[in-house]
């Protein structure tokens, strides 16, 4: 499938308001490259953990938008509402494009390119958009996942190596203990602070007999690193039933069998069934979530982990560690560190 890309010149404050607009003629799922960096909120929902390095902001924006091609070179947009056809105009076609049984407007390359700039100049005439220009450019059948690729590259956490199946282990790293993943759509890689704090928590506490709950496991990178470094047993919990697949991808991607570790849905807070079936008694809880989370999280996990057992908890901003160490008293454990790492922080405690 080929693909025209529309790049427009904007500024960081007319982004949404130049979005909406463009929206109007079709084109959307925009792509923003501007140099904003994340708010303290932003990064503590999002756990980004691949992302470019970036200069700093200079108030400039580009949008965009990738246009779909048909096999005669026609430009397809999604047809959403009346009022599109109306925005158009009367001279063009349209059809029904049957690879997805969508209606699509049909756009002469010109004609769509006009519209564009003409929709970019009538907000010009109220409000500073920038630059407000143009560029297009064409290209051939887009890989969005394999994009990433540029981006993540083998790392070290103490004696770990982390490593995409795209890159060879060198001759210096062969003595380390390697975790093999691949950067998806849903869950991260190891790359994010929090994730490092945990991995350094559990290089402290892990032996041959360990039996582990992870929380909200994602790709399940906690539960392997455990494994790897001779955990006995994971069993991991997570709300998205994206979690199963990739707990199952990773596993094989490290030559570890799936009965060394188990998956449920379901909310371990809340959910009493889970409850029951997760049980009780083990030797490590980990959550790698949010303090807001944590903290209700707290009667579940200490209820879960034995005598002398530790819960180790991530994901908490330096300013909301203190919650966390709250709520972990308050759940009858004694808080025996709190570490961090840039931004963040973990809080382990003991019972």
């Amino acid at each position: 499938m080929k693909w025209t890309k529309y790049r427009v010149s904007t500024t960081t404050e007319a982004e949404d308001v130049v979005i909406s607009a463009l929206y109007d003629l079709g084109l959307e799922g925009a792509q923003i490259e501007d140099h904003v960096p994340l708010t303290a909120l932003e990064k503590e929902q999002m756990f980004v953990d691949i992302l470019p390095e970036t200069e700093a902001d200079d108030g400039r924006a580009f949008l965009n938008f990738f246009v779909e091609e048909s096999e005669d070179g026609k430009l397809l947009l999604d047809d959403r509402s009346k009022e599109s056809k109306k925005n158009v105009g009367e001279d063009l076609s349209y059809s029904l494009y049957t690879d997805d049984g969508q209606e699509k407007i049909i756009w002469e390359r010109g004609e769509l390119l006009d519209a564009i700039q003409e929709a970019l100049d009538e907000l010009k005439e109220w409000m500073d958009i920038g630059a407000g220009t143009v560029e297009v450019d064409e290209t051939e059948d887009i890989d969005w996942i394999n994009n990433w690729k540029k981006y993540f590259h083998q790392f070290t956490i103490g004696n770990l190596l982390i490593t995409p199946s795209w890159e060879e282990i060198k001759p210096e790293d062969k003595d380390k203990k390697v975790l093999h993943i691949d950067p998806g759509t849903a869950f991260g890689t190891g790359m994010h602070e929090t994730t490092q704090l945990c991995i350094k928590q559990l290089w402290k506490y892990v032996t041959p007999e360990t039996k582990l709950l992870d929380v909200g496991t994602g790709s399940g990178i906690l539960g392997i690193v455990a494994l790897l470094y001779g955990a006995d047993h994971i069993v991991g919990t997570d709300l998205d039933p994206c979690a199963e697949p990739a707990v199952v991808e990773n596993l094989e991607m490290n030559g570890l069998t799936a009965d060394k570790f188990d998956f449920y849905l379901g909310n371990l807070i809340s959910d009493k069934e889970i409850q029951d079936t997760v049980g009780h008694d083990y030797d490590i809880v980990m959550a790698n979530i949010l303090a807001e989370v944590l903290v209700p999280l707290m009667p579940a996990a200490s209820a879960a982990v034995k005598a002398g057992g530790v819960v180790i908890t991530s994901g908490i901003l330096k300013e909301k560690a203190g919650m966390v160490e709250a709520a972990m008293r308050e759940a009858g454990l004694t808080v025996v560190e709190t570490t961090t790492q840039g931004e963040w922080a973990s809080v382990t405690g003991r019972k």
